[in-house]
């Protein structure tokens, strides 16, 4: 790990101790399943969301840190309302990339960043690129700003809306990788609709990724990376660049009773390694101390 890295870890580990995590990385995220409705859904407008809103209070250090950063790295895009979708006008295209970075290259989005701790070393790693955050947690939103500001970063913006509606305002080609990160696993088998991970989604980010571009996908539940390898493995336009053979249960498992997918078939599935530029986050580093095997994935767009 580099020394930068070693430093955001440690203000992120303190940072641990203001806030509330929630399931998965410590981060929100918002899926919208409008075009996929389920049938209890009676409005056709209605939006699976896979978060619940809870208060996002601030303590003083973050508070701080959003009023002397906000206008730096946070982009003014946000419709205002509860869903965080984005606000109308707005068009994800290059030449918003170039008004909002100040340069043309290439951008690399990553859904769900939590703490800020893996976007703000990979910012700083690269910065021949530019980095967009996508967050919905208030506390880490903050705290991205705040390791951004501390370090000083040019290249990385945050926003603060739905994932997957931003991207349905994308352009063709404007990002080169799109990075979700240990997503909120979701494990009831009821609410599995509201994982991040879906066709809908997909389909944007094949429009939105530029000529093999990548999405690349982390997760450490064994469950969740099923799921993944149903929604992506057999989506046209889609290769899975995976070249690491995993055994996987062929039935999904719920909270409660994820014990009984070692006795169920299995089949063989292609995973990719670790991906080498995803710091090792003290989220990460507690699920494989629980001995949870983390499963990385690569696709990238072919057509």
């Amino acid at each position: 790990m580099t020394d930068l890295a070693s430093n955001v870890a440690v203000e992120s580990d303190d940072f641990a101790t203001h806030s509330a995590e929630v399931a998965g990385a410590g981060t929100v995220e918002i899926v919208d399943e409008a075009a996929n409705a389920v049938p209890e859904m009676k409005h056709p407008l209605h939006k699976v969301l896979s978060f619940v809103r809870r208060s996002g209070r601030l303590d003083d250090r973050l508070q701080r840190a959003w009023e002397r950063y906000a206008g730096m790295y946070l982009l003014d895009i946000a419709a205002g309302n509860g869903l965080l979708d984005v606000r109308e006008g707005v068009r994800f295209d290059r030449p918003f990339v170039e008004l909002n970075w100040g340069n043309g290259n290439p951008l690399i989005v990553e859904i769900g960043t939590g703490q800020g701790e893996n976007v703000v070393a990979a910012a700083a790693a690269r910065p021949d690129m530019n980095f967009l955050a996508l967050e919905v947690y208030d506390p880490g939103v903050a705290h991205t700003m705040l390791l951004a500001g501390k370090h000083g970063l040019t290249n990385l913006r945050v926003a603060q809306v739905n994932a997957p509606e931003l991207f349905k305002v994308a352009d063709a080609g404007v990002a080169a990788e799109v990075w979700t990160f240990f997503p909120d696993p979701w494990p009831k088998k009821k609410h599995h609709k509201r994982r991040i991970v879906q066709p809908g989604l997909a389909a944007d980010l094949h429009r939105a990724l530029a000529d093999g571009g990548v999405w690349r996908i982390a997760t450490d539940i064994e469950d969740y990376a099923l799921h993944v390898h149903e929604v992506m493995d057999g989506l046209e336009g889609w290769k899975n660049l995976g070249a690491l053979t995993v055994s996987l249960p062929l039935e999904h498992v719920g909270k409660g009773n994820a014990d009984l997918a070692a006795g169920m078939p299995h089949a063989d599935f292609m995973e990719s390694e670790r991906f080498g530029g995803r710091v090792l986050t003290n989220f990460e580093k507690k699920g494989l101390a629980a001995g949870r095997v983390i499963h990385d994935f690569t696709y990238q767009v072919v057509g």
